[in-house]
């Protein structure tokens, strides 16, 4: 019962942060040796809209939780990894307004506990725990590589181009990876594709390399979410 009351407790603090901070967009171009203006890695910025339907859903899942699910053993297992990447996430927005690479760390820390959460989601209350789960983690898989990309070109170890590249296909690892282990999540897919998307859409007419990159790691992570939503009906041979 205490892993229900803790998540509620760190999801409550995580949905709060935007209030209690400057509006975030994106890292200060100054803030490094090397100045990340519009970098390639980095979605259009109505991609990061999505947020607003992550915050939405997690509250409701904590709120469920607690009224309907407090001694539930799937929804236990769940809270604890999620409370770790939720609770510290509610910090990350303050961090990121002056220290780009702790946010970096930071964030990656929380996407770590939140692919241990969604691996550990059971089917049973799809909608009110491994979807939200799989949104922010799918979402989380994007923003970490992107912090990382962003950071790579800010301190000059790689070129925007170089950065973007690398950690596109670093984070199509990570979700690859993902949908093999645990198929029937498509939220995490959706939330990874609209990121690419966003790359994508922020590169047209700049940048073919990463533009096409983006799209085609769109194309596979869409195909292979399709491929678990289909092997995951009833009736699929």
């Amino acid at each position: 019962m205490i892993q229900i009351y803790a998540l509620a407790a760190a999801t409550l603090a995580f949905l709060l942060s935007p209030s209690l901070t400057e509006p975030f967009m994106g890292y200060a171009p100054g803030s490094f040796p090397v100045a990340q203006t519009d970098p390639p890695v980095q979605p259009a910025g109505y991609a990061f809209a999505i947020w607003g339907v992550i915050y939405i859903w997690l509250g409701a899942m904590a709120a469920y939780g607690l009224l309907r699910r407090k001694t539930d053993a799937g929804w236990q297992r769940v809270a604890l990894p999620l409370t770790l990447s939720l609770g510290p996430g509610a910090a990350w927005l303050w961090v990121a307004g002056f220290a780009p690479v702790t946010a970096t760390v930071l964030i990656f820390w929380m996407l770590g506990c939140a692919l241990w959460a969604l691996l550990r989601a059971p089917r049973a209350d799809r909608w009110w725990l491994q979807a939200p789960v799989a949104l922010y983690a799918g979402w989380l898989t994007a923003a970490a590589h992107v912090s990382l990309g962003v950071v790579l070109g800010g301190y000059g170890w790689l070129s925007g181009t170089g950065a973007a590249v690398l950690c596109i296909l670093m984070a199509l690892g990570v979700a690859l990876a993902v949908l093999w282990r645990k198929p029937q999540v498509p939220e995490y897919g959706a939330a990874v594709g609209w990121a690419l998307l966003g790359i994508a859409v922020d590169n047209a007419g700049q940048n073919t390399a990463v533009l096409t990159l983006a799209l085609l790691g769109l194309a596979v992570v869409a195909a292979m979410a399709a491929q678990g939503l289909w092997k995951g009906k009833p009736n699929a041979a």
